[in-house]
């Protein structure tokens, strides 16, 4: 998903669920590396930023403040 722009907060959909069964994460920390927290469970993890970009399918932007 080149041109996207991730943002703190946002809700990413990946391509393959968390064992919890949901595909929807939130983002906690954007930069070379991302913090998600997964919507469905709240377990965090840390992933490359390449990574999260080749697997997102779909993207919620942040409520604006």
């Amino acid at each position: 998903m080149n041109g996207v722009i991730f943002e703190v907060g946002d809700i990413v959909r990946l391509k393959k669920p968390h064992p919890c069964g949901s595909h929807e994460w939130e983002l906690l920390r954007v930069g070379a590396d991302f913090r998600l927290k997964c919507v469905g469970c709240g377990h965090q993890v840390m992933m490359a930023r390449p990574i999260v970009e080749k697997n997102t399918r779909g993207i919620r932007k942040a409520a604006a403040k």
